[in-house]
């Protein structure tokens, strides 16, 4: 695991270097705000590096918010990190500016050629919510333009690339708006906003998405705190199946994945199959604020993502 003495640590993106070790960028902040509701607006980006996913040398952090004035001045929060058939890395963001109050949120972009030093592409701003059919800023409907958490993967055919992103319907019951933002690029640096990936399915935004295709099935995972009231539950983290990575993805047929303690979790796939690894969130109504340990998940069709560990002898 990863826990940082005076640091919280919660979402985390992972990438694997052609020599097998493994980079984990993070957000990070100071355990000497002491109230751990504050860590969103004091976010930065740290990173890691591990052989195994277990045990992690710490090294420079990845990116801070920006100087102002800047879009990204205020924090820099969750993406994810790709490489590109130029060789180079490509470190999709989200930042939040001073000028908003942090109210906003848009879509940055940096790039490295080792891993280790990064730099934004110009001031980073690649993308940025269209009200064609999505929601922005709109304080009686939702606290804040939700606009964040970019995944990025290769379309399977070539054509390009897809971006997932947490983002919410510009129409509906306001607790009922999240859906799966997609946009679109032909090399990584232009992008076009698309049509939600999802409709509206009960929940209020649909956080840290990825696609991966586990035991030959492509899914979605995500993770929410805002449920609406018709839609209740326990559960934090959800899975939902596709016939393609591309979705479109019916989050209303969403099966929860039974990990009450964890959030954000993502699946990373080792050579000893996939495994889900997430931040440890509330224990016994505490904030923890630190990285777990991989959990080996395989999918059950009937059951949904499972650890390895819980599935029926019938399927094991």
């Amino acid at each position: 695991m990863l826990r940082l003495p005076d640091h919280w640590v919660w979402d985390s993106w992972y990438a694997q270097d052609d020599d097998g070790s493994w980079h984990v960028f993070f957000l990070r902040a100071s355990r000497a705000l002491l109230d751990p509701h504050r860590r969103h607006r004091r976010a930065s980006i740290g990173h890691a590096v591990s052989t195994d996913l277990r045990s992690w040398r710490l090294v420079a952090d990845a990116l801070v918010p920006a100087d102002s004035p800047g879009w990204d001045d205020l924090a820099t929060w969750t993406g994810c990190t790709v490489r590109g058939p130029d060789g180079r890395w490509y470190l999709f963001y989200t930042g939040v500016g001073r000028a908003d109050d942090g109210l906003v949120q848009r879509i940055g972009l940096a790039v490295s050629d080792d891993l280790i030093t990064w730099r934004r592409h110009g001031d980073g701003l690649i993308v940025e919510a269209d009200p064609t059919w999505y929601e922005v800023l709109d304080r009686e409907m939702w606290y804040e333009q939700a606009w964040r958490d970019p995944w990025v993967f290769p379309d399977p055919d070539g054509n390009g690339w897809h971006m997932l992103i947490t983002a919410r319907a510009n129409q509906g019951p306001a607790d009922e708006r999240g859906v799966i933002g997609h946009a679109t690029s032909p090399d990584l640096l232009t992008w076009t906003v698309q049509p939600p990936l999802s409709a509206p399915a009960g929940f209020g935004h649909l956080e840290v998405p990825q696609v991966a295709v586990v035991d030959g099935q492509p899914l979605l995972l995500f993770c929410t705190n805002a449920i609406a009231a018709g839609r209740e539950s326990t559960h934090q983290v959800w899975v939902v199946s596709s016939p393609t990575v591309q979705g479109p993805w019916d989050v209303a047929s969403a099966q929860p994945v039974a990990q009450p303690n964890l959030y954000a979790p993502r699946l990373v796939s080792g050579a000893d199959g996939w495994s889900l690894i997430g931040f440890v969130d509330h224990v016994d109504g505490e904030f923890v604020g630190e990285l777990s340990d991989p959990m080996p998940v395989r999918y059950d069709s009937t059951a949904g993502l499972v650890t390895r560990a819980t599935v029926p002898a019938a399927v094991a």
